[in-house]
């Protein structure tokens, strides 16, 4: 168990991180959020020991991390670092011995994971020749050949198409159902959605939001309302008290709630002569949360 407690992090009169508490369990994925310059990576920079807390306590299942545990954490740095000159073969397996695995081990696991995450190309294909999504794929790999136990992902899916960040979701999920602690951050909020389970939000160095993922969605009420009712009159709910705005959306109405109680009764209504093809009322989404909490701590 990977665990946080009273982080404190300042670069002369900069606060980067501000009393910050985080724990995470094996098979647990944790969304770290916010924008530029909010402390995610900093954090990852502690964890690794790159750089020290000025305050505060970074521990493995109740202990300081030990030499041995910090090699086997599995990194994937948002400033990417492949030397391009050398072949993709050179450069993994040089990292993969590094972090203890036998040059054999990995020259296998090599071509097993370029064809998991459909790299193009060979693996003695110098890296400056890949395209910047292949690339990213080979640090990927670099980052999990040896099998790590704890994982960071600092904005993985930077730059990657639909399916390649398909891929590498695939390989996260795959990783916590085998028990890794894995911990990333992205500022595509569908893709936090997707794939965390817990969340923490940081604003300026602070924790404004911290949680299970529902749950931190089901906090701010369940205020989105989707519906397709063709043969009622929409424009007739704007005078139902706790409705606040309707939208068209596709083939139906994108409604907003003041008070979501008012969800049963606008069913009623427009079910009140059978069948509708949709309605579905949810919490707001994760991206709309993030607009909204960065605006209020503005």
């Amino acid at each position: 168990m990977l665990e946080l407690q009273h982080i404190n992090k300042t670069f002369g009169k900069y606060t980067a991180v501000n009393d910050l508490n985080l724990a995470l369990k094996p098979g647990e994925v944790m969304g770290l959020i916010g924008q530029n310059g909010a402390g995610k990576t900093t954090t990852f920079r502690m964890i690794l020991n790159f750089i020290q807390p000025n305050s505060g306590t970074i521990t493995w299942n109740g202990h300081p991390f030990s030499p041995r545990q910090r090699q086997q954490i599995g990194f994937l740095p948002e400033e990417r670092g492949l030397y391009q000159k050398q072949t993709i073969e050179e450069q993994i397996l040089y990292l993969a011995q590094l972090h203890g695995m036998a040059r054999a081990d990995a020259q296998q696991a090599l071509k097993h994971w370029m064809g998991r995450l459909a790299v193009v190309g060979k693996p003695t294909d110098k890296v400056q020749k890949l395209s910047k999504g292949n690339a990213q794929k080979v640090q990927m790999i670099a980052a999990l050949i040896f099998q790590p136990d704890f994982i960071i992902l600092d904005e993985p899916f930077s730059g990657l198409d639909p399916v390649n960040t398909s891929l590498m979701m695939d390989e996260i999920l795959r990783f916590r159902d085998q028990g890794a602690m894995i911990i990333f951050s992205s500022h595509d909020m569908n893709n936090v959605t997707k794939i965390s389970d817990h969340l923490t939000m940081l604003k300026q160095g602070k924790t404004v939001l911290q949680g299970p993922l529902q749950a931190i969605r089901e906090q701010f009420g369940r205020t989105n309302l989707y519906l397709e009712a063709p043969n009622f009159n929409i424009q007739s709910l704007t005078q139902l008290a706790g409705v606040k705005s309707i939208k068209n959306s596709g083939l139906g109405w994108q409604i907003t709630l003041e008070d979501e109680t008012v969800g049963p009764e606008i069913f009623k209504l427009v079910t009140a002569n059978g069948y509708i093809p949709a309605f579905s009322q949810q919490p707001p989404t994760l991206d709309e949360i993030f607009r909204q909490e960065v605006a209020i701590h503005e």
